[in-house]
C-alpha cells in the first residue's frame, strides 16, 4: 500500500496551526501521515502542536532555512511515496486527498499535481497562489487557470476538467518522493517564492507531467509569510523569476529572453515610483538585479543538473501584451492554440 505524508512548514504560526490544522487532521487521518515541520519558531508553536494536537508527528528544524531549505532537509528524513507539501494557512476539504492519488495511481508519468486553490476570505473565488493551476509565458512570467497578474475569477465550473499544466502551487504540492529526490528538490538559493515553478520546470525536463485536478478543493489565505506589498516579496520575485530562466531556458533562447526581460524588469522598477512606497520597491527590484548578477556563475552552472528544455504548456506570447493591451484577464480568453505542446 502506498504511503502519502502531508507535510506542513510552519515559522512562527501558532495562530495558523490552532486554526486550520483541525480540518487537516479530520480529512486526512485516514489516508495519510500528518508532520509539522518547524523552522526554528520563537512563538508557541511547539507547546501548541505537543499539547492539542499529539496525532501529528513534529520535526524540530535547528535555524529558519526558508521555504526551500525547510522542506529539502524535513523531507529526507520522512519516509513516503507521495508527499503533500501544505501551506500552514490552508483548509482541507472532506476527500481533498482521494482524487490526486487517484491520479497518481493512473499515471505513471504524473510527477506533481495541485488541488484547486480558492480563497479563504472569498470562498467562490480563486485564490491568487496557484487558481486552478499555473503556466508562464514565453518571457517567464507566471500567471493561473482564473488567476492573471492580480485579477482574480470566480469558480463557476469553468475549469473543472482535469489538464496538463507547466507548474503547481507550492500552497498545496502533491509530488511523488522519487521524483522530488531524483530532481534534487527545491533549489535553496530561491529561499522562498518561485521555487516550485523551477521545480516543476526541472521535473518537465525530465519528461514528467504536472496536473490540476479540480475534483480536489482547498482554502488558502495567502500572504501568511509576505504579504503583496512586502518590497521582500518584490525582491525575491525578481530575483528568482531571474535565477529561473537562467537555469531552465535553452542555450538557443537564453541570452534574448534575459536581455527583454532586463528591459523589463527596468520598467517596471521605474513604475514603482509612481505608487504608494514605490521608491521601497523600486530599491527591491535594483537590489534583485544586483543578488542575481552575483549569483550569476552559480545558477549557469545549475543548467547541466536542470537539463534546460523548452517543454510543453509554456504559453508562446506575451501574457503582459495579452492582460494590459489586449485586455485578457482570464484564462479562457488567451488563444490557447499558442501553448506549446
Amino acid at each position: 500500500m502506498k504511503v502519502t505524508a502531508v507535510v506542513i512548514l510552519n515559522w512562527n504560526g501558532a495562530a495558523l496551526l490552532r486554526r486550520f490544522l483541525p480540518s487537516v487532521i479530520e480529512h486526512s487521518r485516514h489516508e495519510a501521515t500528518i508532520w509539522v515541520v518547524d523552522n526554528a519558531s520563537t512563538d508557541e508553536s511547539i507547546k501548541i502542536l505537543k499539547n492539542e494536537f499529539p496525532e501529528v508527528q513534529i520535526l524540530q528544524l535547528d535555524k529558519n532555512y526558508g521555504f526551500a531549505g525547510g522542506y529539502n532537509r524535513a523531507l529526507k528524513e520522512i519516509s513516503a511515496d507521495y508527499y503533500v507539501l501544505l501551506n500552514s494557512d490552508v483548509e482541507v476539504t472532506p476527500g481533498w486527498l482521494s482524487p490526486i492519488l487517484r491520479q497518481f495511481e493512473k499515471q505513471p508519468n504524473l510527477g506533481a499535481c495541485q488541488p484547486i486553490i480558492r480563497s479563504w476570505q472569498h470562498k467562490e473565488a480563486f485564490e491568487y497562489a496557484g487558481a486552478a493551476g499555473g503556466f508562464i509565458d514565453y518571457l517567464g512570467y507566471p500567471f493561473c487557470r482564473g488567476r492573471i497578474f492580480d485579477t482574480l475569477e470566480f469558480d463557476e465550473g469553468q475549469y473543472n476538467t482535469p489538464l496538463e499544466i507547466f507548474w503547481a502551487t507550492g500552497a498545496a504540492f502533491f509530488v511523488r518522493s522519487e521524483v522530488y529526490h531524483a530532481c534534487g528538490g527545491f533549489d535553496e538559493e530561491f529561499f522562498a517564492h518561485m521555487e516550485e515553478i523551477d521545480l516543476c520546470w526541472r521535473m518537465k525536463n525530465r519528461g514528467w507531467k504536472i496536473l490540476c485536478e479540480p475534483k480536489s478543493i482547498v482554502y488558502h489565505v495567502g500572504g501568511g509569510t509576505l504579504n503583496q506589498l512586502s518590497p521582500r516579496k518584490t525582491f525575491l520575485n525578481f530575483r528568482n523569476n531571474l535565477n529561473l530562466l537562467l537555469k531552465n531556458l535553452p542555450g538557443n533562447r537564453l541570452i534574448p529572453i534575459l536581455f527583454l526581460r532586463m528591459v523589463l524588469d527596468g520598467i517596471a522598477a521605474l513604475a514603482f515610483l509612481f505608487q504608494s512606497n514605490g521608491h521601497l520597491h523600486f530599491w527591491a527590484v535594483l537590489k534583485a538585479h544586483l543578488h542575481f548578477y552575483k549569483g550569476i556563475i552559480i545558477h549557469f552552472k545549475k543548467r547541466k543538473e536542470a537539463k534546460p528544455n523548452w517543454v510543453s504548456q509554456i504559453y508562446q506570447r506575451s501574457i503582459l501584451w495579452d492582460y494590459h493591451l489586449k485586455k485578457r484577464n482570464k484564462f479562457s480568453q488567451l488563444p490557447l492554440h499558442y501553448f506549446s505542446s
